[in-house]
């Protein structure tokens, strides 16, 4: 059984890795420009191409599929998280409305710099971002106090996340007419517009929170059989959530930050990865979740630049195509396991 386990393991990471190769070439070939592969491989290896092959590929899409990667996989793996921490299937960033707080706060911060003509810098609205996926992490746990039934949780996430958005949509009424664009677009969901820059600070961030939530996984597959059984061989509950909840925001954070919220990955994700996997080990789940998440990303990414290009589809919008479907499978399955 543990040769079958390992095995089924080893075959779904080598199907998520290929997904994300696969699909990370594919955006940085296919756009309003196509690149031929060949034009790709000569601009990676420092042979002459193309002039404009090369500045399209070096400042718009390289730095973008990178970011689509590290930023699904932070998303998904956001998601796994707040999904262990309340014991809830469909918990996830967008659903509790942690996405709609950092959203909230990082349009207050835009539209009161930009207004000031201050330019806005990353590590800025990262903590923006971070305060607002705090404050309404907050009101989803001291709901969580009061509520015991975690359908009625979620429906106080979902009225968090509208209250923010309302707020958040205020907000962007009193912005300068140059900045509407950019900041409309952003709180819709998109990738477009990374930088080299942007692309470090994320990359700093994420893969330090990922490397302390991997450090996590045996207190994580302790935490998951109970919290008698956790206290049993030793976990510290309290210390436990708090990360919980910390690395959860700071990933979502990051996420809003740059890219604004994203519908769904959060939530589809882990539980497409845990089928893939057929087990919930988070020593496992953790890698997998960040992959898959990259991977999902990666592929909607792709669809939202080409499906009605030149018009460029929110991210949002494709993510939730396929994400939603699978929200819904995940209650039926539920009901069915109740009966």
């Amino acid at each position: 059984m543990n040769l079958n386990r390992k095995n089924r393991s080893i075959i779904a990471f080598l199907l998520l890795g290929v997904c994300v190769f696969l699909f990370f070439i594919l955006n940085i070939c296919i756009g309003s420009v196509r690149i031929a592969l060949p034009d790709v491989a000569r601009s990676f290896s420092g042979r002459e191409s193309s002039e404009t092959a090369v500045r399209i590929l070096w400042d718009i899409r390289l730095p973008r599929a990178i970011a689509v990667l590290i930023l699904g996989g932070a998303l998904s793996l956001a998601g796994y998280l707040l999904q262990t921490f309340f014991n809830n299937p469909i918990a996830g960033p967008f659903v509790l409305g942690i996405s709609s707080g950092a959203k909230m706060v990082v349009a207050l911060v835009m539209v009161f710099l930009m207004g000031k003509g201050i330019k806005v810098i990353s590590a800025a609205m990262i903590f923006a971002a971070f305060i607002g996926a705090l404050l309404s992490m907050g009101f989803v746990l001291l709901m969580s106090r009061k509520i015991h039934n975690m359908s009625m949780l979620v429906v106080s996430g979902v009225m968090i996340g509208y209250i923010c958005s309302a707020v958040t949509e205020l907000v962007v009424t009193f912005a300068n007419d140059a900045d509407i664009v950019n900041l409309h677009n952003w709180s819709r969901g998109s990738f477009s517009g990374m930088t080299w820059e942007n692309v470090k600070v994320m990359t700093i961030v994420v893969f330090v929170v990922f490397f302390a939530v991997f450090l996590m996984s045996k207190p994580l597959s302790a935490y998951q059989l109970g919290d008698a059984y956790a206290r049993n061989v030793g976990v510290d509950l309290q210390l436990l959530r708090v990360c919980i909840v910390m690395f959860s925001s700071i990933l979502s954070a990051c996420v809003v930050a740059f890219a604004g919220p994203i519908s769904f990955v959060g939530i589809a994700v882990p539980h497409l990865v845990k089928k893939l996997l057929n087990e919930a080990e988070p020593i496992r789940m953790i890698p997998a979740c960040f992959v898959g998440g990259s991977a999902f990303c990666l592929f909607c990414d792709l669809l939202a630049k080409t499906m009605l290009a030149p018009t460029e589809l929110s991210i949002s919008t494709v993510t939730a195509i396929f994400g939603a479907p699978v929200v819904l499978w995940i209650i039926k399955r539920k009901e069915n396991l109740r009966r």
